[in-house]
């Protein structure tokens, strides 16, 4: 019955098009959000690591498994530009998360710093920010062509 369920919504979605491959790559998101945390709490509270250790872990984990589920499962329907240039393709694709990070920096610093904006609410929005900055800019650079 669950199976049925996410048959359907995935129906609905389809991969070949932006609107199903943007609602994958949420859940994409999800998941290494997911992984990340979790990486980052047992490292920290359950090994004992230094936090910028554990974090760099997390971190590492959560875009590696981005990446992957990119690969197989967001962006199927198209082409990889840098399919056989796998370390130039992961790069870029780290390259972009990196360029993210630094938005969501800037945006908070305007909206906090300089706007006087609430914390969440500005933290929400440059999340949304820059998760379609991450999801247009990987489509362009990495997944542009669709497959024949």
């Amino acid at each position: 019955m669950f199976v049925d369920k996410i048959k359907a919504v995935r129906d609905k979605f389809p991969r070949k098009s932006l609107l199903g491959q943007f609602l994958r790559y949420l859940v994409t998101g999800g998941l290494a959000f997911v992984v990340d945390f979790g990486l980052f709490a047992l490292c920290l509270y359950v090994f004992d690591w230094h936090y910028l250790l554990a974090n760099l872990v997390g971190l590492v984990a959560g875009l590696v498994l981005n990446y992957t589920m990119s690969i197989v499962w967001v962006f199927t329907a198209c082409e990889r530009t840098l399919e056989k240039r796998k370390v130039m393709e992961f790069s870029l694709f780290a390259l972009v998360g990196i360029a993210g990070v630094g938005i969501n920096q800037l945006l908070m610093f305007l909206m906090v710093g300089v706007f006087d904006w609430n914390e969440m609410a500005s933290k929400m929005i440059a999340a949304i920010l820059v998760l379609m900055w991450n999801f247009g800019a990987r489509k362009l650079m990495l997944f542009r062509e669709r497959k024949e």
